[in-house]
């Protein structure tokens, strides 16, 4: 699975945890639209389908620190059609 860029991914968290402490202080009436979809960004992001799940998938991938290094793939090579004479 691909993994967001890790500050991409800090800044959707920081984001997301601040909006919802603000609404969570403001209570349930104002809801933030942006909350909403910086939710489902984190959820696509972390493959998850539930805000709670995302964040701590999220919070975890932070601390471990970036993903290793994988080993380039070399590309497949394509078989080439042999050439025909017009007719």
């Amino acid at each position: 699975m691909l993994r967001p860029h890790p500050a991409v991914l800090r800044r959707l968290v920081d984001e997301y945890e601040a909006l919802a402490a603000a609404e969570a202080a403001r209570g349930p009436a104002e809801l933030n639209p942006r909350a909403h979809d910086l939710a489902y960004t984190l959820c696509v992001s972390t493959g998850t389908r539930d805000v709670k799940r995302a964040l701590e998938a999220a919070h975890q991938w932070l601390a471990a620190g970036p993903a290793p290094a994988r080993e380039p793939v070399a590309p497949m090579a394509v078989p080439r059609m042999p050439a025909t004479e017009p007719a």
